[in-house]
């Protein structure tokens, strides 16, 4: 997408309230109504099914009165994600590392609340002034700690990385509210872990042989517990790896 492809969403996202026109009957609806119309059904039915005509039909409007306002799909997901995304975590007094685990967390809870946001938020897209806000804070949380700002831009890229892909995988398993596409909220079952070691259960008990370390790991795990725990371990592992990379800096390695 070029720049000028970008221009009705940088305008939309980052400009002041589109003027009513000046002759003809006043616009009836603002930015922040299409988006919170387009938010409920992507939350109910999935992202396909906020579409223009189905926006337009919620608002009680006809398609081209929609288009008075948005000029496409892409600009009106583009509403859809700024308004979906919650303000961003910020312990501004606190180490880096609990801020950064506080904005990780708090990505993810996002993320759960509107799965569809994952289909949402990836390529090359202009991003409005909340979601810019998460990175941001991220970014202002390793400041001072000796990386260098490309270092500090990939830390935040394999932070949301990993959130990502914790939120995929509860999607998948249809864990947590809004899961599955189209499925509605309110969706809840069993961890990601805790679903695959039941599907594994079967397979393992007449081939585990084969298998003998996924075996361990699995009797492990039911034995001591640990499941479902990839979000902290994961989290804890990129953040104690920064921390050692911060240390030899400061030592002069």
């Amino acid at each position: 997408m070029t720049s000028d492809q970008w221009g009705p969403a940088v305008r939309l996202l980052w400009g002041p309230p589109p003027a009513g026109p000046a002759r003809g009957p006043k616009r009836g609806l603002t930015l922040e109504g299409i988006a919170r119309a387009g938010i409920e059904i992507a939350d109910a039915e999935g992202l396909g099914g906020a579409s223009m005509q189905r926006v337009a039909a919620e608002l009680a409007v006809t398609k081209m009165a929609l288009y008075r306002y948005v000029p496409g799909k892409a600009e009106l997901v583009a509403l859809m994600v700024e308004g979906a995304m919650p303000a961003a975590a910020q312990s501004p007094g606190a180490p880096w590392r609990e801020r950064l685990e506080e904005w990780a967390r708090g990505l993810l809870e996002g993320l759960r609340l509107h799965p569809w946001l994952l289909e949402a938020t990836v390529g090359v897209r202009v991003m409005g002034p909340r979601e810019l806000e998460w990175m941001e804070r991220a970014l202002a949380a390793l400041d001072g700690c000796g990386l260098t700002g490309a270092e500090a831009m990939d830390a935040v890229v394999l932070l949301a990385g990993h959130v990502r892909g914790i939120a995929e995988q509860e999607r998948a398993a249809g864990v947590g509210p809004g899961s599955g596409s189209g499925s509605g909220a309110g969706a809840v079952g069993e961890g990601p872990d805790a679903q695959l070691a039941a599907v594994l259960g079967e397979v393992m008990r007449t081939h585990g042989d084969r298998f003998p370390a996924l075996g361990a790991a699995l009797a492990s795990a039911a034995e001591h517990g640990g499941r479902d725990q990839a979000l902290e371990f994961g989290l804890a592992r990129i953040l104690d790896g920064l921390e050692l990379l911060m240390t030899r800096r400061a030592d002069g390695n």
